[in-house]
C-alpha cells in the first residue's frame, strides 16, 4: 500500500529525512513515533506529496508520488489526511464541510453526499451536530468532524498527523476511540502520535524515528517488550515515567 525507499528530504542545507525505508501493508495500522524534530510529520506528508523530497521514492497504491507524470490531486482524493489543527472551513456548517469535496471532486449528488455525511456523523458519535458551525464545537468534536470529512471521500488509506496534540486531555479519548474503531474495521492507517496507549491497542507495527531516520520498524509487541536501540528505550522510559 505505502512503500518508501531511500527517502531524503532537506530544507535548504538542513536535512530532515536521511534515507528512510518502510512498507505499510493494506489493512495495517502503523504508528510513527519518536522525539520532536525527528522527521515524523515530514515523512507522513511525503506520503501524499504535501512535502516534496529530493531523493528516493514513495509509492502509494502503486502511484509513484514523486513522478512528474503522477496525478497528485487524484491520489490525495483517495488518501484521507487528518491534521493537528482540524482545518475545517469555519464559514461552513458541519454538513457543508462533509459534503463539499465529495460533490466537487467525486461528482456525488447533494442527496448522496448528505446521506453519507449523516452516516459518518453517527459513526463518529455526533449525529446532532449536522447544522453546527466549527466554532460551536469543542476541539474533540471538531477533530471527529475532521475524521468524518476525510472518510467522506472513501479513502484507501488514512494519514493522521498528531491528531490529539492540540486537544485538552479529556477530549483525547473521544478522538482515539473513533480512530481505534477505524483500525478495528480494517482501515489502512499511518498515525504520527505520542499516544502510546493507542499504539499498544491499535497498531500492528511501530515505526520509531530519530534524527530523520527510521531506527526501529517492528511489531507493536516487539517494540514495547524489547526495543533494540538505546534511543527507543530512552524514549519509552520517558513516556512511561510521565
Amino acid at each position: 500500500m505505502i512503500e518508501v525507499a531511500g527517502l531524503h528530504k532537506a530544507y535548504g542545507s538542513a536535512p530532515v529525512l536521511n534515507g528512510c525505508d518502510l512498507t505499510i501493508r493494506r489493512g495495517e495500522v502503523a504508528v510513527i513515533c519518536g522525539p520532536s524534530g525527528s522527521g515524523k510529520s515530514t515523512l507522513l506528508k511525503c506520503f501524499n506529496g504535501l512535502e516534496p523530497f529530493q531523493r528516493g521514492s514513495v509509492r502509494v497504491d502503486g502511484v509513484e508520488v514523486g513522478a512528474a507524470t503522477s496525478n497528485l490531486s487524484e491520489l490525495r482524493s483517495r488518501v484521507g489526511m487528518v491534521f493537528q489543527h482540524f482545518e475545517l472551513y469555519p464559514h461552513l456548517t458541519v454538513r457543508e464541510n462533509l459534503c463539499l469535496a465529495p460533490m466537487k471532486v467525486l461528482g456525488r449528488s447533494r442527496e448522496a453526499a448528505q446521506h453519507k455525511a449523516s452516516e459518518l456523523l453517527s459513526r463518529v458519535g455526533l449525529p446532532g451536530k449536522v447544522d453546527a458551525y466549527p466554532a460551536q464545537l469543542s476541539g474533540g468534536q471538531q477533530q471527529r468532524i475532521a475524521i468524518a470529512r476525510a472518510l467522506a471521500m472513501d479513502p484507501i488509506v488514512m494519514l493522521f498527523d498528531e491528531p490529539t496534540s492540540a486537544l485538552d486531555p479529556e477530549m483525547i479519548g473521544e478522538v482515539l476511540a473513533v480512530m481505534l474503531e477505524l483500525a478495528q474495521d480494517g482501515m489502512t492507517m499511518a498515525v504520527v502520535t505520542h499516544e502510546m496507549g493507542f499504539a499498544r491497542r491499535a497498531a500492528d507495527r511501530v515505526i520509531f524515528m530519530d534524527a530523520g531516520k527510521v531506527v526501529e520498524n517492528t511489531s507493536t509487541d516487539a517494540f514495547f517488550a524489547s526495543p533494540t536501540t538505546a534511543r527507543a528505550q530512552e524514549f519509552l522510559s520517558r513516556l512511561v515515567s510521565h
